[in-house]
């Protein structure tokens, strides 16, 4: 069959799997594929990643079906790892990073003289970790509308969504989005004064200058210390402050970040705020900072779904030059569902450990690396579903039944994306116990995901479910 034709075929089923994959999946692993073929009902494609064949074969059977449906016949599917694709891949990647790191010092020597300054202007000004930018932070559900919002800020700072407010627990990756946000302004910008800063050493440095007046033999020598504090903070054109909820409660704190806040939101200068929680939430915060939190966009991140989890893991592997197995990256996504941090030292305890004893990276080697104890209450579908049906009220019956009442269909939806997340169940064995089919489950699974982003009561529910089933 000719190419184009192949080509035409592959983007109508694209159309049909991003509708009926998880977001993760289809552009993590679908997406990227190259149609190759197509003779003697076999579609072929081909991918540059070895993992990826082993991470679709749980896929066929929906990429199959969806070949079958544009094609009016039955069609079998194919992925093929292709060295050549691989080779070419890599040399894209390579020469896209090459290009970004060149126009980033580019832009930077614009006001510095070199190289060596460069890095040592952007440390000591700027404060930011060239290790966090947008490229290289995997985007899923849990996280999509904050890392939109955070590319548009960094498009136009200043603009709209001030200030940005992005929030959610430990380990979510809110220190890698606000730094990005520094990272792509400067690109993009690179002669406005950006900072970025943790809620810590703000108050060192409010202290320190505080100290420094105390020791002056006049006022004039104090005042000419906070003037200088302020002049830092109150003429940049974007600032970045990480963990703002710890400067609550610190009384002289508070009202120079109010200050800070006023100066520049008044002179249209952008300002990114994270927090382990929501401004509402803040106790015993100045009800003048809870409403200049409130007053631009609020953006949380919700914990990755396994699928995302399983994505950072490859995307590491990628970056790290690591090969591993896909039983090992799933383990590893199962194990470690919490937060992206836990996650990715596990990965370097794993690639490390095995790397210097060279050893092979297996399930059974990972889990004596990680001390997993294969003993520990195991959690299953039946489990979760017993303590959803506490939790809300609902029997067991009425949960795995047809009701379809709203309270009923609510706490259904929510055991099986629970059911999804905390368990190695596929979606048709999850259909088997809520006796509905593995399309309904899907459905109800990216509903939970979706809602969750905008229903803040939804997601307190599913984050004491999951304390109480990791009981």
């Amino acid at each position: 069959m000719e190419d184009k034709l192949v080509k035409e075929i592959w983007d109508k089923v694209l159309v049909i799997l991003k509708d009926t994959m998880l977001e993760t999946t289809y552009n993590s692993w679908v997406l990227p594929l190259i149609p190759h073929s197509f003779e003697d009902n076999c579609f072929t494609a081909l991918t540059g990643q070895n993992l990826v064949v082993q991470i679709l074969q749980k896929h066929q059977k929906d990429i199959s079906s969806a070949l079958s449906e544009v094609c009016s016949k039955e069609v079998y599917f194919k992925v093929i790892y292709d060295e050549a694709v691989h080779k070419k891949l890599e040399k894209e990647r390579q020469r896209a990073k090459k290009e970004e790191d060149k126009e980033f010092i580019k832009n930077l020597e614009n006001r510095i003289t070199s190289k060596y300054d460069v890095l040592k202007q952007m440390h000591s000004d700027c404060n930011l970790n060239l290790k966090y930018k947008f490229d290289n932070f995997v985007v899923g559900a849990n996280n999509k509308f904050a890392y939109a919002v955070a590319k548009a800020v960094a498009n136009d700072p200043g603009k709209q969504y001030n200030p940005l407010f992005i929030y959610g627990g430990s380990g979510l990756g809110k220190t890698h989005l606000l730094q990005a946000i520094g990272h792509d302004i400067l690109f993009k910008k690179p002669k406005l004064k950006v900072k970025y800063i943790t809620s810590e050493n703000f108050i060192r440095d409010l202290v320190a200058s505080l100290v420094e007046g105390t020791d002056k033999a006049d006022r004039k020598g104090s005042s000419r210390n906070m003037n200088k504090f302020r002049d830092k903070y109150h003429n940049l054109d974007v600032l970045l402050v990480d963990d703002i909820q710890l400067i609550i409660g610190k009384q002289r704190t508070e009202e120079e970040m109010f200050n800070t806040f006023e100066a520049l939101h008044q002179a249209g200068k952008q300002i990114v705020f994270t927090s382990d929680r929501a401004p509402e939430e803040l106790k015993n915060a100045p009800d003048r900072l809870k409403t200049r939190f409130q007053m631009g966009l609020l953006a949380d991140i919700q914990p990755p779904d396994i699928e995302t989890r399983m994505a950072i893991l490859t995307k590491l592997c990628a970056d790290n030059n690591v090969i591993m197995p896909l039983d090992v990256i799933e383990f590893l996504a199962s194990v470690y569902n919490k937060n992206v941090r836990e996650l990715e030292g596990a990965f370097n305890t794993v690639s490390a450990y095995t790397s210097i004893n060279e050893l092979p990276i297996t399930v059974d080697i990972v889990k004596k690396i990680i001390k997993y104890n294969d003993k520990r209450k195991t959690i299953t579908v039946n489990g979760i579903i017993d303590i959803v049906s506490s939790y809300y009220n609902i029997s067991i019956e009425d949960i795995k039944s047809t009701n379809r009442a709203q309270k009923t269909a609510n706490a259904r939806q929510v055991a099986i994306y629970l059911s999804r997340e905390m368990t190695d169940e596929s979606f048709p064995a999850i259909g088997d116990y809520f006796n509905r089919k593995h399309t309904t489950v899907m459905h109800s699974h990216q509903k939970v995901k979706t809602d969750m982003v905008h229903d803040r009561h939804l997601s307190k529910d599913i984050e004491t479910l999951i304390n109480k089933i990791n009981e």
